[in-house]
């Protein structure tokens, strides 16, 4: 096995880590205080080709391998999880469901700008009784002949009053239960189509989360992704990517977390020597360290099985489980040996460990990727 980067994935890597350090660092706490997306810095981000990574270049992408795409959000949740999951749904969500299973009108009109980072995207599933359960949509796109009539909500949409394109799972035809669901591109403007207000939220605070509203928006037959009833396969294949950005994004924050407590460690003095001398902070700093690389190797694994074409469902799961949970035992270690300085906000890391446990959550939550792990486990 080969685990060394190609040259360009490093030059990657470190063009991340220096937009992070550089661009985002910058005012994060502030952005997190006061609950402000990074407009400036998505902005560049989309010029960065960061924000269509792994699209074709003839849809305006950068054309760059999933494992590119893991150690740029790597890299960026590091320092900024409200910005990195702008990248993980633009790319992982949006961006991979139009050019997997999009119309070429659709990837013309839709595609184009938002790998461009002109625009960005919004992937709207979760609702009320709707989240881990996708089957059970309230939301309903009632078929009209030439077009759809979409009424109902969509809950805890990222991205969800700065896109310009939606993707909406909604159910058609009850009697058909889960094949009878459609996906469908909503643009905003579209009448009856209205955003709640922005969601008061413990951790990743600077990212746009929402409610969507839908009375009677009327949607054109030509913006449906698939086939009548894909809606709910397009949103399980689409998923599977997206447990790849969501761990990745796990492994950034809890590797930014142990960068900080590593480097206080060293400076830290008690009994007239540095923390890190002590063999207490040696065992917490040695164990997160391991688990990190774990995750990374986990995150890496699923990548590099997407980019050569083989199933990567369970490899997904288990990177994004196990990612997640060690950003939080992560974090919080961190806030531990920080001590007190750990508990507040100059520090940055009682930041990622509210950041940390939205990574359990979204994307289907622990106990969710064990379910799809034991069932293909299990799976003759």
């Amino acid at each position: 096995m080969i685990f060394e980067l190609t040259e360009e994935q490093r030059m990657i890597r470190d063009a991340a880590r220096d937009f992070a350090q550089q661009e985002l660092k910058p005012g994060v706490i502030e952005r997190d205080e006061k609950q402000q997306f990074p407009t400036e810095q998505i902005k560049k981000l989309g010029e960065l080709g960061f924000l269509g990574m792994m699209v074709d270049p003839k849809y305006n992408g950068a054309g760059l391998d999933t494992v590119s795409y893991v150690l740029v959000m790597e890299e960026l949740s590091k320092i900024d999880a409200s910005a990195s999951v702008v990248v993980s749904v633009n790319n992982s969500l949006v961006c991979y469901g139009l050019e997997a299973y999009g119309t070429e009108e659709q990837k013309e009109k839709y595609l184009k700008p938002l790998a461009a980072g002109i625009q960005i995207g919004a992937f709207c599933l979760s609702e009320t009784e709707a989240g881990s359960d996708a089957t059970s949509q309230r939301t309903t796109a009632e078929d009209k002949g030439d077009y759809y009539l979409i009424n109902g909500t969509k809950n805890w949409i990222t991205n969800g009053s700065t896109a310009s394109t939606y993707l909406v799972i909604a159910q058609t035809d009850a009697r058909k239960k889960h094949h009878g669901i459609n996906a469908l591109i909503v643009e905003k403007g579209m009448a009856g189509f209205t955003i709640g207000p922005n969601e008061n939220k413990l951790g990743i605070r600077g990212s746009d989360t929402h409610s969507l509203l839908f009375d009677d928006v009327r949607v054109p037959k030509t913006n449906r992704i698939g086939e009548d009833g894909f809606g709910f396969k397009f949103a399980m294949k689409t998923l599977e990517g997206g447990r790849i950005g969501i761990a990745a994004q796990a492994l950034g924050i809890a590797a930014g977390a142990y960068e900080l407590a590593r480097d206080y460690a060293k400076e830290r003095q008690t009994f007239g020597k540095p923390i890190a001398n002590h063999q207490a902070i040696q065992f917490k700093l040695a164990d997160m360290a391991t688990q990190i690389e774990a995750a990374r190797l986990l995150c890496l694994k699923a990548a590099w099985l997407k980019d050569h074409g083989q199933p990567y469902t369970q490899a997904a799961a288990m990177a994004k489980l196990y990612a997640s949970e060690v950003a939080m035992r992560t974090t919080v270690e961190a806030v531990q040996i920080h001590g007190g300085y750990g508990y507040v906000k100059e520090y940055h890391v009682e930041r990622l460990m509210r950041d940390a446990k939205i990574t359990q959550i979204y994307e289907g939550t622990s106990e969710i990727q064990r379910m799809v792990i034991a069932r293909e486990l299990l799976h003759d």
